[in-house]
């Protein structure tokens, strides 16, 4: 559960947030809604623990992960689905830890991996993510794409499809729609209908 008690925040002299309060349960899908400049995006940064109110408490849940679409892409060589993928921690971790148990022959340890990689759906991954990144509009033969050689819009979405491949509890989406056709927008609207985790989505248009 989300929870905001009596929390008040001012950036650059300008108050945001006048003692609020407000309780978001898990699997609540909420739309934060108002013109550019009210606080929405701060709210985000507070969420994320990247700003810290003046007065007033945040409480979240210590274990939920959290995903958000990152502002910056950089221009890497990596191939569009793999960056994808990344979006997955504990899956790329797991991956990491397989290569070194093989290395050690610890075959115990290997075990132990690959029940864990099973559980959390790592050998159906990488097709999830094509389903990810078809959804959002890219072709088959822009998968092995590097990242580097996409533009300005086709990065947002790559973020985008990273944030979404992360198996969030939180899921933070600032204007997501930005830089997205119409089949993709709603083919995003039917994943977060289906999304199990809690989602909160700014727009300044309601």
């Amino acid at each position: 559960m989300l929870t905001l008690r009596q929390l008040s925040l001012q950036r650059g002299g300008k108050p945001l947030f006048d003692h609020v309060s407000l309780t978001v349960h898990p699997g609540w899908k909420v739309g934060v809604v108002g013109p550019n400049g009210c606080g929405k995006s701060s709210l985000f940064a507070l969420l994320r623990d990247e700003l810290h109110p003046d007065t007033g408490d945040l409480d979240l849940p210590a274990r939920w992960t959290i995903a958000h679409v990152a502002q910056e892409t950089p221009a890497l060589p990596t191939p569009a689905l793999e960056y994808v993928l990344d979006g997955d921690a504990e899956l790329r971790r797991i991956e990491q830890d397989i290569q070194v148990a093989e290395a050690a022959h610890n075959g115990t340890r290997q075990a132990e991996l690959h029940a864990r990689f099973d559980a959390i759906g790592g050998y159906s991954a990488r097709a999830r993510a094509g389903k990810l990144m078809a959804g959002l509009g890219f072709a088959a033969e822009q998968l092995e794409r590097p990242v580097v050689e996409f533009s300005g819009g086709w990065r947002v979405r790559l973020n985008l499809a990273r944030a979404l491949m992360c198996r969030s509890d939180l899921l933070l989406l600032d204007e997501p729609t930005n830089h997205l056709d119409l089949d993709a927008v709603l083919w995003l609207e039917q994943w977060l209908r289906a999304y199990p985790g809690t989602l909160l989505l700014i727009s300044h248009d309601r």
